[in-house]
């Protein structure tokens, strides 16, 4: 599809700001996606993607384009692979909510996690690429790159927990029980922090750029949720994917580790360990029960805006209708982490 905001008025910021990256020629918006909606911004020095927030009535710090196109930037000068950032502008008069500008990158994004094209050996390199990936990112010292104050230090998950309950309870539409025993749980039962690092906040397959004829990963990209905390919490998002039956999309839970190619559970998590030079990894239901306690929190939110005609793609109600049911599982893991 095109745009949904005036392109006459970005062609004309684009000329007073960009005239170095050529002439605008065109925008079209990006499939997929429930926050920042994305785009290709066609121009005669090549292809750019602008993200913004969406529009309407949005809920308080969501939606952080700045710190997306922060983020990046302090990544991009140390080879950690992130598009190059382009331009940010704040002014909403534009396009009518603040956005971002990054040079496109022409890589092949994996949206199922099963990846059922790939040969076993490809498969393997994949995930081992992302975990490698993943592990390179947490080693980034945050001070290091002019990221020291992008998050307070210390008690990630107990703010986490405090956020998107407040999150979820701005966007509350109905009583949900396993998200109220969550909401009563969490906050009691908070794991020690013990390092901190830069954290992705969304790691997973699909948010990934890889190499057309390689397992190369260009690009991680859709940073809205990247903060300074505990790295744990990417690693458990990432890994919750095999905690789930396949979806189409990133879960992965009923695939066969032995003749599949993608590694088992226990295998990412040693993976992992060694490039991060940890003994072990703690058990991690409490980690999963937060992460999809987190999801639903999102999953909220997107519901709001549907109902409020602000959804920013055609595949909210796919992801409103996981809402229950990923609230039900999160309860599951809260369990077996040693609630009840």
């Amino acid at each position: 599809m095109t745009s949904d905001f005036s392109e006459q008025k970005l062609g004309d910021w684009f000329q007073a700001n960009l005239s170095d990256h050529g002439t605008m020629t065109g925008v079209t918006k990006f499939p997929g996606g429930q926050s920042n909606p994305t785009y290709r911004v066609s121009t005669t020095a090549g292809d750019l993607v602008l993200r913004r927030k969406p529009f309407g009535d949005l809920l308080p710090s969501a939606h952080a384009v700045h710190r997306e196109h922060r983020l990046i930037a302090a990544l991009h000068p140390v080879g950690f692979p992130v598009p190059k950032p382009v331009a940010l502008c704040r002014d909403e008069a534009v396009i009518g909510a603040e956005f971002y500008l990054m040079e496109a990158i022409e890589g092949r994004t994996y949206w199922d996690g099963m990846l059922p094209e790939q040969t076993p050996t490809e498969r393997r390199a994949i995930y081992e690429a992302a975990i490698t990936t993943l592990a390179t990112l947490h080693s980034i010292e945050p001070e290091a790159v002019g990221l020291g104050d992008f998050g307070r230090a210390g008690n990630y998950f107990g703010r986490q927990v405090d956020r998107w309950t407040k999150q979820y309870r701005a966007a509350q539409t109905e009583t949900i029980e396993s998200v109220e025993k969550l909401i009563e749980w969490l906050p009691r039962t908070l794991p020690e922090q013990g390092r901190t690092s830069i954290v992705h906040g969304d790691f997973r397959i699909d948010n990934m750029l890889l190499a057309r004829k390689s397992t190369s990963v260009l690009a991680v990209i859709d940073w809205e949720l990247s903060t300074i905390g505990d790295p744990l919490a990417d690693l458990s998002y990432f890994a919750m994917a095999w905690t789930m039956s396949s979806d189409g999309h990133s879960w992965i839970g009923d695939a066969d580790f032995t003749t599949s190619g993608i590694p088992s559970l226990e295998e990412i998590t040693a993976m992992y360990c060694e490039k991060t030079r940890r003994a072990e990894i703690p058990n991690l239901h409490w980690y999963f029960a937060f992460n999809m306690f987190r999801l639903v929190g999102i999953m909220q939110g997107v519901k709001r805006r549907m109902l409020d005609g602000n959804a920013s793609s055609a595949n909210a109600e796919d992801a409103v209708a996981r809402l229950k049911p990923l609230a039900e599982e999160a309860w599951v893991q809260a369990r077996r982490a040693g609630a009840c």
